[in-house]
């Protein structure tokens, strides 16, 4: 008899702009941006009450009770 185990995968929840949301362990922020659809060019992140620079969106792993805002910009005159 063959058995088929499952890799279990571990999720974390955190607040993104105040809505509790999941995403896998180990997820960088860079990646959270591609699964949201998130263009990284017109925004800012504020991490943990910091603004982060963009240069650590790709290294920056994400942990359980992080809260991020992430701020569209919008030009105009």
């Amino acid at each position: 008899m063959q058995q088929t185990h499952k890799a279990e995968t571990t999720t974390i929840a955190l607040k993104l702009n105040g809505a509790q949301v999941t995403t896998q362990a180990g997820t960088t922020l860079a990646e959270l941006l591609v699964t949201r659809g998130v263009e990284r060019r017109m925004i800012a992140i504020e991490y943990n009450g910091e603004i982060l620079p963009r240069a650590q969106y790709d290294t920056t792993i994400l942990n359980a009770d992080d809260q991020l805002e992430i701020v569209h910009m919008v030009g105009g005159g």
